[in-house]
């Protein structure tokens, strides 16, 4: 098997310091994350932003100065704007990180129930538009897929020019499908020969998730975003707590960890 890509989302747009007051909101304390990640063995730092007091933003700036501490940090690090942002936010608000030139950046494919009355939302010409927008400023998309049908429209829009391939996927497993291996199979087994992919478990499925696709070949995304625990009742104390728990099932299962470098190699990046 390749090494494995170890992602940490650091933050997200949605859990708080009500959650676990370690998740980061200052520019500081994102980069503060950011570098206990990418010491514990994290390749790529998916990145959402927030205000000081904890508001998700979008913001091209806040993105550049916190993009600018964690490569003070972390120089060769792999950083990830998302442009999902919050529910509720314009395309045009969302896209703006994208305008900083990153090696990659999310392209969700597909809306979702985000619990209660929450919908995110992602129309066709939505899709559309960030795939053409990425493709035109060099930035290699992480297909972010909550449900199978996410992976039809990804490669529907790669056949029409939207997404380049080969494609990466990032299988977001535990809010609108079931976090199974029954199901990480399924979606596996529905991507595109030569794509590569991630899974990310959401809440209790984060690390039983990260398991199976250590042992399935694939990669694999921790961190505040998705689950704010170490164990059952037990806050982790960082997203370095995370992924060093990650590396030790990896180990384990006798994977070895990929470098920023080696990740940018399997991923088909070019360093920036």
């Amino acid at each position: 098997m390749e090494k494995l890509i170890i992602t940490a989302a650091i933050c997200g747009a949605e859990v708080t310091k009500e959650n676990n007051p370690n998740i980061p909101y200052t520019v500081e304390e994102i980069g503060r994350e950011a570098e206990s990640a990418y010491k514990a063995g994290a390749s790529i730092i998916h990145l959402h932003v927030r205000e000081d007091d904890g508001t998700p933003t979008q913001d091209k700036e806040r993105f550049r100065v916190c993009i600018e501490e964690i490569k003070k940090r972390c120089p060769d690090v792999i950083i990830q704007p998302s442009t999902g942002g919050a529910v509720g936010m314009s395309d045009e608000e969302r896209l703006q990180p994208v305008e900083l030139f990153p090696e990659m950046a999310t392209l969700d494919c597909g809306t979702l129930n985000f619990g209660g009355d929450e919908i995110f939302v992602n129309t066709e010409n939505t899709i559309k538009n960030f795939g053409k927008v990425m493709i035109e400023k060099g930035v290699k998309p992480e297909i972010e897929v909550f449900d199978k049908g996410m992976i039809d429209y990804a490669i529907r829009f790669a056949k029409e020019g939207y997404i380049l391939e080969p494609m990466h996927f990032d299988f977001v497993l535990g809010v609108q499908m079931a976090a199974t291996a029954r199901d990480l199979a399924f979606m596996v087994d529905s991507i595109p020969a030569g794509s590569t992919w991630t899974v990310a478990g959401v809440g209790r499925y984060e690390m039983p998730m990260a398991a199976m696709g250590i042992a399935m070949g694939g990669h694999v995304r921790v961190g505040f975003e998705d689950n704010v625990y170490l164990s059952k009742g037990v806050l982790a104390k960082s997203n370095g707590e995370l992924v060093e728990k990650v590396v030790r099932i990896a180990k384990e299962l006798g994977r070895e960890i990929a470098t920023p470098d080696e990740a940018r190699k399997i991923l088909g990046l070019k360093k920036r």
